[in-house]
């Protein structure tokens, strides 16, 4: 008799238990599905893509196969002829050629002064974070107010040469701008300044990235700071290296805004760059040779781009 009210004794919280966990809690909301309203989330980016690149490069695209021009109110197709013209014409071959060197100093300056600076404000202090602050300020600048104003600053009384000056025996009077053997460098070398800021910020993410414990594990194993940079942090840091790249070279291939200013493709043709030339051609009221031109820069791009960036691809290391 004990023995069968101790069982229900026992039994008594066990089944308030089930029951309890029976019991429906209270009704959680349920979030609306994401695929039945993604579309609206994405329709503004949608509509500004297809507004201001989609559609301006397929009408870019129509009109480099046509005869536009400002002499003549048709517009009808002539199929590759303005590629042949703009073949034919003298400044063509010069004009990649300047732009192939322009993107060469541009990687060279702009990846290496970059690169330097990320080693120098890796660590997160007070001072490197005003230091990356004033660097990225450049980026925000206007293209064009940058140009004039390294315009003044290289011209032969400005403030460089008067600090060569001052440091270095003699009168420096060289016009950076004004020399054909300095002024695609000194282009170049304004255009990294300007986009070094934000190509420095993705070298530090990319530092960030790298493991603490590999690099202890080298320290320990005796590899001073070079064999440790160049075995291990330069190799882990080849996804941030191919993506400044991919930009650089991008930016470089494109360069107008930043030329216009200062030397308008001169002296004579040294700094004339295609998108330089393509701007000649629009001045001229050659719209069909302009559009042709803008497209062949787009594929310069793609084909310069695409077969180094997966070929640095394939080089990272996992």
């Amino acid at each position: 008799m004990a023995s069968t009210t101790l069982t229900q004794a026992t039994g008594a919280p066990e089944q308030t238990a089930v029951r309890a966990s029976e019991q429906p809690g209270p009704r959680r909301r349920k979030s609306p599905r994401a695929g039945g309203h993604w579309p609206f989330f994405a329709l503004p980016a949608v509509v500004l893509v297809a507004v201001f690149f989609a559609l301006p490069f397929l009408l870019n695209a129509g009109f480099a196969f046509s005869d536009w021009s400002g002499f003549s109110e048709e517009i009808g197709f002539n199929g590759v002829d303005n590629f042949r013209t703009l073949i034919d014409q003298e400044i063509f071959w010069p004009a990649v050629r300047t732009t192939l060197m322009y993107a060469g100093f541009m990687l060279v300056f702009a990846i290496g002064i970059s690169l330097s600076l990320a080693l120098l404000l890796e660590q997160t202090t007070r001072i490197n974070t005003i230091f990356r602050s004033l660097f990225f300020v450049p980026v925000l600048i206007s293209p064009l107010a940058a140009g004039y104003i390294w315009k003044g600053m290289l011209a032969s009384n400005g403030p460089i040469n008067g600090m060569l000056s001052f440091l270095l025996p003699g009168t420096v009077d060289t016009a950076w701008l004004g020399d054909p053997t300095t002024a695609l460098p000194a282009v170049a070398l304004i255009e990294a300044w300007k986009w070094s800021g934000l190509i420095t910020l993705v070298y530090i993410a990319g530092l960030k990235a790298i493991p603490k414990e590999m690099l202890e594990a080298a320290m320990i194993d005796g590899a001073n700071a070079w064999t440790r940079f160049w075995r291990i942090r330069l190799r882990m840091l080849a996804p941030a290296l191919t993506f400044n790249v991919a930009v650089t070279l991008a930016i470089a291939l494109m360069a107008y805004d930043v030329i216009a200013p200062t030397t308008a493709g001169g002296p004579g043709d040294h700094t004339t760059t295609l998108n330089i030339a393509m701007r000649l051609q629009w001045g001229q009221s050659f719209f069909g040779p302009a559009s042709a031109l803008s497209l062949t820069v787009a594929v310069l791009i793609v084909v310069s781009a695409v077969p180094l960036v997966m070929w640095m691809r394939k080089k990272e290391v996992n």
